[in-house]
């Protein structure tokens, strides 16, 4: 009896290897592939839908700069990448935690002496803080990093964990519709942005 000829292989899925390799088209693959099962792992940890798509992008970032530890042998490509998703949502959480304690510390300070600042920019600080409260959570977060602590644009990155794009976007965001309100309001524009000088 002829024996039958074996069937081969089916073809082995290379798009580990590839993107541990630094293959763009396969980043965008894996992104396409495994954004999803990020995004989901985010959003049941993150009670905002923004943050955790910050999260997703950040994960990926990180997995792509990161991508020469990754090991085919030691497990799956999605297992490595809802790890760094892990990471990032708990890095996240602490970085919400500190923002908050640091805000309330803020506003929680008495009013300054009439000896202190200039009483117009205290004027200004406390109305641009009005502001910011109303501002969406994302924008209002970025704002008062960048004002109240006078960081950059990348210094809020690196302390945040959101990438230096979307810093950007929800800065440039919240500065519009800041702007907004105050032609509204019928406020001068001067001295209220001079007083955003971290907003960079």
């Amino acid at each position: 009896m002829t024996a039958r000829p074996q069937e081969p292989d089916p073809p082995v899925d290379d798009l580990a290897s590839r993107f541990r390799a630094g293959d763009e088209v396969a980043l965008r693959e894996a992104y396409d592939r495994y954004g999803r099962a990020v995004l989901h792992l985010a959003t049941s940890m993150l009670a905002n839908r923004s943050d955790a798509e910050d999260v997703t992008q950040a994960t990926f970032v990180a997995a792509w700069l990161g991508r020469d530890t990754f090991d085919p042998a030691k497990g799956s490509l999605v297992g490595w990448l809802l790890g760094i998703g892990r990471r990032k949502v708990i890095d996240r959480m602490r970085a919400s935690a500190r923002e908050t304690r640091a805000v309330e510390t803020v506003r929680q300070l008495p009013e300054p002496a009439q000896t202190g600042p200039d009483p117009d920019r205290v004027v200004d600080r406390l109305v641009i803080a009005d502001e910011l409260a109303r501002l969406p959570d994302d924008q209002r977060r970025m704002l008062e990093l960048a004002f109240y602590d006078d960081l950059t644009h990348q210094q809020i990155a690196t302390v945040t964990g959101v990438p230096l794009g979307t810093v950007k976007s929800h800065i440039r965001r919240g500065m519009a519709s800041l702007k907004r309100r105050w032609e509204v309001d019928g406020a001068a524009p001067g001295p209220r942005q001079a007083g955003l000088s971290g907003a960079r």
